[in-house]
């Protein structure tokens, strides 16, 4: 099996132990797949069909801990690869939805695409009553007027 493969592996493995009851397990997985991401190995198109998964995790997992640990990982990525604004679109569909320690995971991962079609949702964050949610919606508006700006 040569790296790459590994790397699939390892991700495949995390998926099939996410299925089951153990939070603290899953959770752990997602910092494999997390790391996996961290390294900018995948392929563009695998490093999208992971995040896709991330997503999904982050808007149904019943534990805190593991949506926690899917959008630290869907960060980690938005770092390393850039991620089409349809890849992580669910997250601003379901933004309200998040506690705010995990807005900001959302709206640092929404300002990243650099698409101008996340500025009304992340604007709506700039009156929210957490501090911090207001300091990372205002740093992802920036960052999606700055990319602008620069094109």
């Amino acid at each position: 099996m040569d790296g790459y493969q590994g790397l699939t592996a390892l991700i495949e493995s995390a998926w099939e132990e996410l299925n089951g009851p153990d939070a603290g397990r899953r959770d752990l997985c997602l910092d494999a797949v997390s790391d996996v991401l961290e390294s900018g190995r995948l392929t563009p198109g695998d490093a999208e069909r992971v995040v896709e998964r991330l997503v999904a995790i982050s808007l149904s997992d019943e534990s805190y801990s593991v949506r926690e640990s899917a959008l630290h990982a869907v960060s980690t990525a938005s770092t390393h690869y850039e991620l089409p604004y349809r890849v992580v679109q669910p997250l601003a569909v379901g933004a309200d939805a998040f506690e705010p320690v995990l807005l900001d995971y959302v709206l640092g991962v929404l300002g990243s695409t650099h698409d101008q079609a996340v500025l009304p949702v992340v604007e709506r964050f700039l009156q929210h009553p957490h501090p911090e949610v207001r300091r990372e919606a205002a740093e992802a508006a920036n960052e999606v007027r700055w990319s602008r700006e620069r094109s």
